[in-house]
This record gives structure tokens, C-alpha cells and sequence, in this order.
């Protein structure tokens, strides 16, 4: 998905009527949240509803030890499975 610009309208309680086409590529309905990020050149960025997601799921693994970022936690709780039933 390439750059586009689109004109857009302010209307008199502030409010921005966003294209119904990139509704519809960023998934938004009536009621979804964006995140809007100001950039200090004026710029204004809109985030929806998936990359919003998408990026929140990889904030907690920034705060994790760099030990654990590797850990594949399915394969470690079937390996030990595996021991438990061979105690059994």
C-alpha cells in the first residue's frame, strides 16, 4: 500500500470525516478506535485497529530478558509433559 493523500474537511466541532476507502482498508467502524501521532513537522499519522494490535503485541517482549525472547513456550510445556507422564 502506497502513499496517498486525500482531502479531508474540519468540520465546525473539530471532527475529520476520514474517506470511506481507507475506512475500509484499515478496517475502522462506526466506534473504533485510531491512534494519532503528531509528528514534530506537523504531520499527522493515523494508526487502526490491526496495526495498533500488531504492535502492541510486541511491546511487552521489549521489556522481557533477552534469555526469554527465544523460548518457544509450546515445545518447553510438551517437553515436560513428557517427563511427568514418564514418572507416571
Amino acid at each position: 500500500m502506497g502513499t496517498h493523500q486525500y482531502t479531508v474537511h474540519v468540520d465546525q466541532r473539530g471532527r475529520l470525516v476520514l474517506p470511506a476507502g481507507i475506512r475500509h482498508q484499515l478496517g475502522i467502524e462506526q466506534g473504533s478506535t485510531l491512534i494519532m501521532a503528531m509528528h514534530e513537522d506537523g504531520m499527522l499519522r493515523l494508526i487502526g485497529p490491526g496495526e495498533a494490535a500488531r504492535r502492541g503485541r510486541g511491546l511487552l517482549r521489549e521489556l522481557a530478558p533477552n534469555a526469554t525472547m527465544d523460548r518457544h513456550l509450546a515445545e518447553e510445556l510438551i517437553a515436560e509433559r513428557r517427563i511427568e507422564a514418564e514418572h507416571e
